[in-house]
């Protein structure tokens, strides 16, 4: 590779770590903001429980000042009718003391005597008419309290209003980045398959499908083996060449992989190197890996599946169905989330 090229990977593979931590924040932000709603809501629940205990604690209190109130209305009432009868009796002994001066002592003491009564009777009024103007005031001040609890629970609503906004708002743009990043991807794997469908245009069985590219496994190897032949070697250093040309146009912050799937087809294999098919397959895909590995593409752009006979192109039980489903196919595909 010329010097050019070396810088031009380098510098490639230098911007990937920036990628991988603007990614890593702007998810970090997003888990933040998911935990700060839930932390939220459950905050608000806790509020709202304590602000029902609160006024169910209030509405009690107030239950209490108003029995409080009646009895001391009743005892308000009580007093009044006593002062009357007092008053009453006052005047029938003023009333007997002009009529009997002889009773004049004895009334005496008894005008002494409902005095006091009436005195300690206004005073108990007067106590009453304090707690009565107490509790109204206590009373006003558990108003002032629900009034400022449920400003404070509308402004909190209004907070958590504002932050599932901007939760939303950001899952939003990363859809659309992801989506970006898809449709990209998908215009490179589209220049990727049309370059090896060109270079690959002399060898047969060789199958575009969708998103990927089917190979026989007799190109590359022997019935019951996962030793690449010489003509599979020689086809997969093009696919090599291709892929580091493509790794070299594939901007740093796209992160993707060529997927390697080894397929078999139904006929039973048990041997000591490959107890089934499945480990077949298995070794056929990673040999690829590993050749392509070795003709200098990033292992970080490669991965390799195994899927035995377990996912078959034809059901048939013929000669040229199990010929079909004896496969590989490579596909360009979005590397897994870190």
């Amino acid at each position: 590779m010329l010097p050019s090229s070396r810088r031009r990977s380098r510098a490639s593979l230098d911007i990937w770590p920036g990628f991988v931590d603007v990614l890593a924040t702007v998810v970090l932000v997003f888990v933040f903001l998911l935990m700060l709603f839930v932390v939220s809501q459950f905050h608000l629940s806790d509020v709202l429980l304590q602000r029902d205990q609160t006024v169910e604690t209030l509405h009690q209190r107030i239950g209490e000042l108003s029995r409080t109130l009646a009895l001391k209305e009743a005892d308000n009432a009580r007093l009044e009718g006593r002062i009357h009868a007092l008053t009453a009796t006052l005047q029938t002994t003023f009333e007997e003391r002009e009529a009997a001066l002889q009773a004049r002592d004895a009334d005496r003491r008894l005008l002494m005597q409902v005095q006091e009564d009436l005195t300690r009777e206004r005073v108990l009024g007067m106590e009453a008419q304090t707690d009565l103007a107490q509790l109204q005031w206590q009373l006003e001040q558990v108003q002032l309290q629900l009034t400022a609890l449920n400003q404070a629970l509308e402004a909190r609503e209004a907070v958590i209003v504002a932050q599932r906004l901007q939760v939303e708002n950001l899952g939003e743009r990363l859809n659309l980045a992801l989506a970006d990043r898809v449709q990209e991807l998908a215009r490179y794997r589209s220049e990727f398959f049309g370059r090896l469908r060109e270079s690959l245009a002399d060898v047969e069985d060789i199958q575009i499908v969708g998103d990927r590219f089917r190979f026989q496994s007799e190109l590359f190897f022997a019935s019951g083996s996962a030793d690449l032949e010489a003509a599979g070697q020689a086809r997969l250093d093009r696919v090599a060449v291709l892929v580091r040309e493509i790794e070299q146009r594939i901007p740093a912050d796209i992160d993707w992989v060529l997927m390697v799937e080894g397929h078999t087809d139904r006929r039973p294999i048990r041997t000591e190197q490959f107890p089934s098919n499945w480990q077949l397959s298995t070794a056929r895909a990673q040999r690829i890996v590993d050749y392509l590995i070795d003709r200098g593409v990033a292992p970080r752009r490669l991965a390799a599946a195994g899927y035995g006979e377990f996912h078959p192109l034809d059901p048939a039980d013929t000669p040229a169905a199990l010929a079909r489903n004896r496969r590989i196919e490579m596909r360009l595909t979005s590397a897994p989330e870190q």
